[in-house]
């Protein structure tokens, strides 16, 4: 098979100065994407100003029908959280469930207390999950 000619080449875009050129447009269109990717990476864990929240189960007290349950949740001064408390027996199985609105403080950390109904004696009361509204 023989080369093909200069003019053939050419005429179809073939050029070495094209592949050139069309290497250059590929490195230069990929270091975009990656240098855009970079940038919101750092943007997203450096951001700053979403609020962080912190939770701790301290202690909890429960009867046969009644569990109280003591923590320490730590979020930013005016900030309004809300806090699922569960109540579990020897099983593991929840027993007694409630969903707690705590309003702003102007404190970081404070220790709350919350009593909630049970179905049977529970072994346990801790939080669950809170969140931001």
């Amino acid at each position: 098979m023989t080369e093909p000619s200069p003019t053939l080449e050419s005429r179809y875009g073939r050029t070495a100065r094209d592949r050139r050129t069309n290497r250059l447009i590929g490195f230069g269109a990929g270091g975009a994407i990656i240098l855009a990717a970079l940038v919101w990476v750092v943007w997203v864990a450096f951001d700053g100003t979403s609020p962080t929240m912190e939770v701790r189960d301290i202690a909890h007290v429960s009867t046969d029908r009644e569990s109280s349950i003591t923590f320490e949740l730590s979020v930013a001064p005016g900030t309004d959280t809300s806090c699922a408390v569960q109540a579990l027996d020897e099983r593991h199985g929840i027993v007694g469930w409630k969903v707690v609105d705590v309003p702003a403080s102007d404190r970081y950390t404070r220790v709350l207390q919350e009593s909630l109904r049970t179905t049977a004696p529970a072994n346990t009361a801790l939080i669950y999950r809170c969140w931001l509204p």
